[in-house]
């Protein structure tokens, strides 16, 4: 298999990518809830002659390969939506108020598109080939679910590849972004806040305890932790999103209720600000009388990319797309604020995140993921499914005999 004749392959399927693509997209579901998604990817799986097992709450896994003795190489794809409801200008909107805004539709699309491939060159690939279908990325529970499932055995994964595509990206669609060694993706913590102080009228605030002023104090206080506790080198992120009190404008609540999000590149910085946001919150809350906890739920680690797959997949890539759709991050700096939960695979086995360009903000992709009228260009849909393909099977190539 050329990389030319792979990519001619690619192309052939580009008008079922996008039919699958579009299937995805206006049956949009959310976490671990993909009753339509997953009856989707079964079926098209099933007809391609896989046997995918189930893994976890809702993920799946399917083998190509396994002929010809060799090493094991995951390549993922997320398949949950966001609880948004859709404003894009497409001709094929999601009506339930749930959007592909991250662009999972064509994760899912590109991967059984990698699928078909690699089932047409199945007697060429030197081992295994585990191609991970998941869901509950958006709460960064699913990576986690499956892992516990046992993701990562039978067969044993020696490696793992994830693809992301970004919309108004200023590259041709479809470009590459290889990441340096190192992290690329920070750790992601939520977090609940409960400040519990004593309800009472508006006009007679000396006869309780008022949790609203305790957490504004407190909201304040905890942008101090970046500004005077971290060094200059110390990146992070501290954002409260939500704060829920009260019913009467004249009327002091009972309870005041704060959710926020924490990211961090460094597992110690992650630890010392967990520390120090149930510190300020206590403390503060305790010097206006009130009580306060706080909670952390869902989250993952920081996202590492191994060192030698970082340098195979440049130049697998550089082969497949050429040397200009295929860009270093050393030169173009992609560094995601947003997280990602795959970062739970990478802490296992040697991984890698790759960017995909899909969308030039100068022809109408300007708005960013997560956005309710963010859109994708679903030409690069053929070569991301050779990325996965090309990418696996000659990572497998040079470490057959390894």
């Amino acid at each position: 298999m050329t990389p030319k004749q792979l990519l001619e392959e690619a192309a052939a399927l580009s008008k079922t990518l996008v039919a699958y693509r579009r299937y995805l997209h206006t049956h949009a579901e959310t976490g671990f809830d993909l009753p339509d998604t997953l009856a989707f990817v079964k079926n098209k799986l099933n007809q391609m002659g896989y046997e995918p097992a189930n893994c976890g709450k809702a993920g799946l896994i399917a083998l190509a390969g396994g002929k010809k003795k060799g090493p094991v190489f995951l390549i993922r794809g997320d398949m949950d939506a966001l609880p948004i409801f859709e404003q894009a200008a497409v001709d094929f909107p999601s009506t339930n108020g749930r959007m592909h805004a991250c662009g999972h539709d064509l994760h899912t699309a590109m991967m059984l598109g990698a699928a078909r491939l690699l089932k047409q060159h199945e007697d060429e690939i030197q081992g295994t080939v585990k191609l991970m279908f998941q869901p509950a990325e958006e709460i960064f529970e699913g990576a986690k679910d499956m892992l516990q499932a046992g993701l990562l055995s039978n067969p044993d994964v020696d490696a793992a590849l994830m693809i992301h595509v970004i919309a108004g990206m200023p590259y041709t669609p479809g470009t590459i972004i290889v990441p340096t060694p190192g992290i690329s993706a920070p750790a992601a913590d939520y977090f609940t806040i409960t400040i519990c102080g004593k309800g009472c009228h508006g006009s007679m605030p000396s006869t309780g305890i008022d949790p609203l002023n305790a957490a504004a104090h407190i909201l304040i206080s905890l942008q101090e932790i970046q500004a005077r506790e971290l060094a200059v080198k110390d990146l992070a992120v501290l954002t409260i999103g939500t704060m829920h009190a009260g019913t009467a404008a004249n009327v002091i609540p009972d309870t005041v209720v704060m959710e926020g999000t924490l990211r961090t590149y460094d597992e110690q910085i992650r630890i010392f600000i967990k520390e120090r946001i149930k510190q300020i919150t206590e403390g503060i809350a305790g010097a206006f009388r009130a009580r306060a906890t706080v909670a952390f739920g869902s989250g993952c680690p920081a996202l590492a990319n191994d060192e030698e797959l970082c340098l195979y997949t440049e130049t697998f890539l550089k082969e497949l797309l050429g040397e200009k759709k295929t860009l270093s991050a050393s030169k173009h700096p992609q560094k995601a604020s947003g997280s990602e939960d795959f970062a739970y695979v990478s802490q296992r086995v040697s991984s890698i995140m790759l960017s995909m360009a899909a969308g030039q903000p100068e022809k109408g992709y300007c708005y960013p993921q997560h956005h309710p009228m963010v859109t994708f260009d679903e030409q690069i849909l053929a070569e991301g499914s050779a990325v996965y393909t090309y990418t696996a099977m000659r990572w497998l190539e040079a470490h057959s005999t390894v």
